[in-house]
């Protein structure tokens, strides 16, 4: 499989990280998710090399609101799955720093109890400003790692709410986390991320109020089923006490037996969406960057009432593109 990395337009630096990121060079692994990261082009041009080697590991992502435990569950899923004897690697993305960029909460530290074991592969991002619960290098991680060589991959969004919707598109199985005696994230949930879960999980289930949630997230499943929806899995889990990771394991492994045949199209789907995700950088930042007279007539015409939002919009994107 290695000798099929093929490429004139590339460097033999770059084709030699790609043969030894597939052959499982984590140290290789690590570098390029940094460069990818950075947004510099031996990345960009590694993950293409790689990419016709992706598709084999399973990849879960792990949302929810903030408080609902995403990390706790994280952590005792990766010991489930390293029992079971899977390479696990995980992506965390946290909030970043206003000053470096970085992440300002180092999974490396919640999940210490891994730190050792070579057969885990931790990661955290920084969210760097981007919407939707992940960072829009995500995509190109995850498939690195995929071709890397790891089992299965678990992606932890930011915790923004509905606005974790993207990681819909990111993984094969998607798990929405919901706290006990959360109304409004209830109400968030079903505006938004509900739609989305492959996996619905009440966690802190030891917890006052963790039955009536229960049952409401119940109601609203079978709302949707009686309507056609889609319909999430249910599970009732205490990560924190080892509790339901048995019920959490099967349910994800239900789904990802109903996704046998669509690996491939994910990763389609992920290298779709790096292209549009730097598309759009792209055009954001020459847009910030635009001065000028014409920049400012456009402005004091939309102040004045003299132009829409959406022709002032189209305007500045013919003055950075046009």
């Amino acid at each position: 499989m290695l000798e099929s990395i093929e490429s004139l337009m590339v460097s033999p630096e770059v084709l030699t990280s790609a043969r030894r990121l597939i052959a499982g060079d984590s140290q290789i692994l690590a570098r390029a998710i940094s460069w990818v990261e950075n947004g510099l082009d031996v990345g960009s041009d590694i993950y293409q090399e790689i990419l016709p080697h992706c598709g084999n590991a399973l990849v879960v992502g792990v949302t929810g609101p903030p408080g609902s435990g995403k990390s706790t569950l994280v952590g005792s899923y990766v010991s489930v799955l390293r029992n079971l004897g899977r390479k696990v690697a995980v992506v965390a993305i946290d909030p970043s720093s206003p000053l470096t960029g970085g992440a300002l909460l180092g999974d490396r530290i919640r999940m210490s109890k891994h730190a050792e074991d070579r057969g885990v592969f931790i990661r955290s991002l920084g969210s760097r400003g981007d919407l939707g619960g992940m960072t829009c290098s995500t995509y190109q991680i995850v498939d690195l790692i995929d071709a890397a060589g790891w089992d299965v991959i678990i992606v932890e969004t930011v915790g923004a709410g509905q606005s974790d919707s993207d990681v819909a598109a990111l993984a094969d199985v998607s798990v929405v986390l919901c706290a006990p005696g959360a109304g409004d994230q209830v109400q968030a949930l079903k505006a938004g991320v509900l739609e989305v879960a492959d996996v619905l999980v009440v966690n802190k289930s030891d917890m006052p109020q963790a039955m009536l949630t229960s049952q409401q997230l119940r109601t609203m499943l079978e709302t949707r089923r009686i309507t056609g929806g889609k319909v999430a899995e249910f599970v009732n889990t205490t990560a924190i006490l080892n509790q339901g990771l048995s019920e959490f394991h099967d349910a994800i492994t239900r789904v990802a037996q109903r996704e046998v045949g669509h690996p491939k199209l994910r990763v389609q789907e992920r290298a779709r969406r790096t292209l549009l995700s730097k598309a759009a950088k792209v055009s954001r930042d020459r847009i910030l960057k635009l001065a000028g007279s014409e920049v400012e007539k456009i402005c004091s015409d939309y102040l004045a009432g003299r132009m829409s939002q959406s022709e002032s919009v189209e305007r500045l994107i013919f003055l950075c593109t046009g």
